[in-house]
């Protein structure tokens, strides 16, 4: 051993590896425990687990390679100096205000060594952290830590499933008890009705970027309260709201206990929304303000990131558990009533029936909102419509950032050579301008021996696994050795895996059963179709498609053609999407806020068919994958889903089967291979996480801080001055309106008159516009309308005057007055219209 390394000096590095989790994507460690213990890293792939349970005298002993100790030294060498290393954000914004962006969200995707996640929330999240360690983004993730995490899935023979919830040993997690620098763990209490609970505190280290977890299992919880963190969405309402409770209250006071002040809050979707209340809260305390200063200010600096794209996705809590679980902290702590409190929650304030909503709360408190796909975008602007009355649709302030997934989480390690050689090892650490044509330049015979490559290492998995599978279910030892026969990779291996619920229409093959069973058993063009995916516990119709598809399989003697693999995990995608030729998503449009387990096929060189649903219905184009299609409005769901499955079976037998056993005199599928370089190209930087938190980052972490910091200036003085501001806003606009417009018709020109009564609304506070709605195939219209001067005979009436060229007819446009408020984002902040009826 080097004079230079110590014994003591190698362990710890070691265990400085082990316990970040870079590892997750950055596979460089895994030789080392690989080599320590190889059944055990392929069993969990999570390293803490190998060094915990090796043999001191196996660790020592590699420790005394010194191969392998160069190794670690120089990988936790490596480490070190990349977390303080300038990154794309520090070098692109070296001056900014930015510092600290919170993340807050139930759950996260980072491995299967930290299982606190169920699927696509946690993907983006998950996703999010590595990113911003890639990019130096300051980003702090929060989240819970759960006793149980997500159900884990045992399918029986009969297609029925079972629900297993494995515990999440803390001392087998890459995690670490957060404390303060004399020692003391730091635990946070929230005082509930009678009773104070107790949050145990934990650190997950993610390259650069942390992760804060808060869990309920504390000794001086009562022992009910200890399990409210034991299961991701476990429990009825009233569990969720007090897991919500803790993820927004006690997410904001760790914060504060660790003297962390983000400038963003960062809210990914509404489970989310108390941090909003108890920043403010905070902000509250320490500049002596009311709630409504405070709340000014702070959501200037918070966003919300909607993921629902039906209004029953929201959390919704009855009036008398709000009042139960909050009714302390709101009139004691906010000194609001809980009347004015229930107000951020509801469409109609005025209903005390109606439900509280974390959607409104956090649409209510947030200074930017946006959905996960252009489409997403269009969706949540109908579903929070209700809160901007007379807006126009369109109007509605939620804009889009489409998810990205990344890359180098799900890229196959033949992936990652082939993109390395063509674009560098960088490629996701930045700015991706060049990376289309990079890949356009890979040879076509290179991208097939990727796929080839993705897909051997995939049927390997895919035979253990479903051996295993079967064993566990009491099958033959003649059954089990058979999967060492399944799937061949010079057949096409379609793919779908997803959770299990109605509207993603899993069955949609179902429908015609007799065309699949002619493709799979075609032995010409043979085709081998594997299927993944867990239903909720309490989703009876996701439970039924899955019976549904182990009876055919059964029936049809279809078990070389089509493998279900059971408990769909993180681990199992990984393997799917590199291994996937066709990946197939069948959502009922438009309830795929986004979808990205496509997204992460594209790496690999998987190529889609789907729907144009989320993000493929921005990124579907002829040359780069499939669609079944098209955007209309059907009489009836059963009727839509017959009409694309009859679309969905054309492609295949027509188009897309034929394609990929069209070989040239080389054996290659020159127009399959083509569509994979396209697909790669156009498509995997513009879906990359690299591209979707820069996005972020630019258009709203940077205002956020911005609007947020002027705001907060001076103890919030300007908040206070918008509070009082907006109120005689209100007070002002109840007092004006319109007379009747007067059009004036010549040649091809058309002008507009309208006289306003203005009360005492001043010249700088609106504008006056002629609007006209999308009609046909005409596109909206506004015109600014320009001061004319005081009404003859009446000087408290101002006339407004446009004049137009159009070939629209007159009644198409109508005037209205906007509000116009320095730094104040209207109408999410001022929703006051007014048309001239």
């Amino acid at each position: 051993m080097d004079e230079g390394i110590t014994k003591d000096g190698l362990i710890q590095s070691l265990t400085e590896l082990a316990m970040d989790l870079h590892w997750s994507w950055n596979h460089a460690t895994d030789k080392i425990w690989r080599y320590l213990d190889p059944e055990l890293w392929s069993l969990t792939h999570n390293p803490l687990v190998v060094l915990q349970t090796v043999s001191k005298d196996r660790i020592a002993s590699v420790l005394e390679d010194p191969v392998l100790q160069d190794i670690i030294t120089e990988l936790a060498t490596s480490r070190r100096e990349s977390s303080i290393a300038p990154a794309w954000y520090q070098r692109s914004f070296p001056n900014t205000s930015l510092t600290g962006v919170a993340f807050f969200s139930m759950e996260y995707m980072l491995s299967e060594a930290l299982p606190i996640y169920s699927g696509g929330l946690g993907n983006v999240a998950g996703d999010l952290l590595k990113t911003a360690s890639d990019l130096g983004v300051p980003v702090t993730g929060i989240g819970l830590l759960y006793q149980q995490g997500y159900t884990r899935q045992v399918i029986n023979k009969d297609g029925s499933q079972q629900y297993v919830s494995p515990y999440n040993d803390p001392g087998q997690l890459p995690i670490t008890p957060v404390r303060y620098r004399n020692g003391e763990w730091i635990r946070i209490e929230l005082k509930l009705t009678g009773y104070s609970l107790w949050l145990r505190t934990w650190k997950v280290q993610v390259g650069r970027t942390t992760l804060l977890l808060l869990d309920t299992n504390d000794p001086a919880n009562f022992p009910v309260h200890r399990s409210i963190t034991g299961e991701l969405y476990g429990g009825g309402a009233d569990m969720r709201l007090v897991q919500e409770m803790i993820l927004g209250l006690g997410g904001c006071r760790l914060l504060k206990a660790l003297d962390m002040h983000p400038e963003v809050y960062h809210l990914n979707e509404g489970h989310s929304a108390f941090a909003i209340v108890e920043r403010a809260y905070q902000f509250m305390l320490d500049n002596d303000v009311s709630f409504e200063t405070a709340l000014q200010v702070t959501r200037s600096g918070n966003i919300f990131t909607t993921h629902t794209a039906v209004g029953a996705g929201f959390e919704q809590f009855p009036p008398k558990l709000i009042e139960q679980y909050l009714g302390f902290y709101i009139t004691e702590r906010l000194k609001l009533t809980v009347k004015e409190f229930m107000a951020f929650g509801r469409k109609d304030p005025a209903d005390e029936k109606e439900s509280f909503n974390t959607g409104y709360l956090a649409i209510k408190g947030s200074g930017f909102v946006n959905g996960v796909s252009a489409l997403h975008g269009a969706v949540s602007r109908q579903l929070f419509s209700p809160l901007f009355p007379r807006w126009p649709l369109n109007e509605v302030p939620v804009k889009h950032v489409t998810n990205g997934v990344h890359m180098p989480t799900w890229d196959s390690p033949e992936a990652d050579s082939l993109w390395t050689e063509a674009c560098g090892k960088d490629r996701w650490l930045g700015n991706q301008e060049n990376l289309e044509q990079a890949v356009r330049n890979i040879q076509p015979d290179h991208l097939w021996s990727l796929r080839l490559a993705g897909k051997n290492s995939f049927i390997s998995y895919l035979r253990n696994r479903y051996r295993w599978q079967l064993a566990t279910l009491g099958s033959s030892n003649q059954e089990c050795e058979a999967c060492n026969r399944l799937f061949e990779a010079e057949y096409l291996t379609i793919g779908f895996a997803r959770r299990f619920a109605g509207y993603k229409r899993l069955d949609l093959l179902l429908l015609y059963p007799e065309r699949l069973i002619r493709i799979l058993k075609n032995k010409e063009q043979p085709v081998q179709l594997v299927i993944a995916g867990k239903a909720h516990p309490a989703d009876k119709e996701g439970q039924r498609i899955i019976r549904d598809w182990i009876r055919f399989i059964s029936e049809h003697r279809l078990q070389d053609q089509i493998v279900f693999l059971s408990d769909y995990d993180m681990l199992l995608t990984e393997q799917l999407v590199q291994g996937i030729d066709l990946w197939i998503n069948t959502p009922r449009r438009p309830w795929e806020a986004c979808g990205t387990s496509g997204m992460k096929v594209l790496v690999n060189g998987g190529i889609n068919l789907s729907e144009l649903d989320g993000w493929w219905d921005e990124a579907y184009s002829p040359e780069v994958g499939w669609t079944f299609g098209d955007r209309k409005v059907y009489e009836s769901p059963m009727l839509n889903d017959h009409i694309e499955a009859e679309r969905l079976f054309n492609l295949l037998e027509h188009e897309i089967i034929p394609e990929f056993y069209n070989r040239n005199a080389e054996g290659l599928p020159v127009a399959w291979v083509n569509r994979m370089r396209e697909s790669m190209a156009r498509l995997t930087p513009r879906f990359s996480a690299n591209r979707c938190l820069r996005e972020y980052t630019a258009d709203y972490y940077l205002p956020a801080a911005s609007a947020y910091l002027s705001r907060a200036a001076e103890g919030g003085k300007k908040g206070k001055e918008m509070v009082q501001y907006l109120k005689e806003l209100d007070e002002k606009w109840n007092k004006i309106g319109f007379g009747s417009l007067n059009v004036e018709i010549k040649n091809e020109q058309v002008g507009f008159s309208v006289p306003l009564y203005l009360g005492k609304l001043n010249p700088d506070e609106f504008r006056v516009e002629l609007y006209a709605e999308q009609k046909d195939d005409k596109a909206v219209e506004r015109h600014v309308m320009q001061y004319e001067g005081k009404q003859p005979g009446n000087d408290e009436v101002s006339l407004f005057h446009v004049i137009i060229k159009t070939d629209r007819p007159a009644p198409d446009y109508t005037p209205r007055i906007i509000p116009l408020i320095e730094n104040v984002n209207v109408p999410l902040e001022f929703n006051r219209i007014l048309w001239q009826r």
